[in-house]
Order: structure tokens, then sequence, then C-alpha cells
């Protein structure tokens, strides 16, 4: 009787089929996870940009801090940096000189160190 069943050099050909897919594959998954994280950061930023926008024309004063957007309930909570994963790597841009109104928040840029994919640092966007 002859028994049923694959031999090595069967599952080493699959092996290394699987391994050069693999190795097609991975790095594209990698990269549109690091773009995905790209794409969110800039959504963030400009949700928040917009915010700030909206409680200047509110209020007519820049909010001190996030904390203020969110009590204020212009943003329902603290939005993370997504490429740090961290809610407090966020740099605050204060007012320019001259600026009518207080507060010290003007602007926000993301704390992450490095650049996107297109060469851009994160601090740009």
């Amino acid at each position: 009787m002859r028994r049923r069943g694959f031999t090595l050099i069967e599952l080493l050909i699959v092996l290394s089929i699987m391994a050069v897919l693999l190795t097609i594959a991975l790095p594209r998954y990698f990269q549109s996870v690091d773009r995905s994280r790209e794409v969110a950061l800039a959504q963030s930023l400009m949700v928040v940009r917009d915010a700030i926008d909206k409680y200047y024309s509110d209020r007519g004063r820049y909010p001190d801090s996030l904390s203020d957007l969110v009590q204020a309930r212009y943003l329902r909570a603290l939005p993370v940096d997504p490429v740090t994963g961290n809610a407090d790597a966020w740099v605050v841009v204060p007012p320019p000189a001259g600026t009518i109104g207080g507060g010290s928040l003007y602007d926000l840029r993301s704390g992450a160190p490095g650049q996107s994919t297109e060469g851009r640092a994160f601090s740009e966007f």
C-alpha cells in the first residue's frame, strides 16, 4: 500500500512560495499603515484647527489650552497624535504678536519626531 501525503520537497516548495509572497506583501502593508497614520494626523490637525477658529469666532479670543476646547465642547475629547499615540505630544503655537484677544493656543503641530513617507517633517503638518 502506498501512503498518502506530501513529500518533503513539496512542502519546501510551498513554504518557499509563501515566503516570496510575504516578502512582497509585508512592506506594502507596513507602508499603508504608516500612510494611514499620516492621513489621520492631517485630519486631526484640521479638526482641531477648525475648533480653534470657531472658538475664536464665538469668544473673540484664542483658547488657553486644548482642554479649554474640550470643556467648551468644541472637541469631544483631547485628540491623540496618531503617530506617537499620545495626547500630550502636541506642540502648541502661540498667537503672533499684536493679535487681538488673549489666549495662548493659536495653532497646533505634531510633536512626533521624523518624517512622513513623502519626506515632510511631522512638525510641518
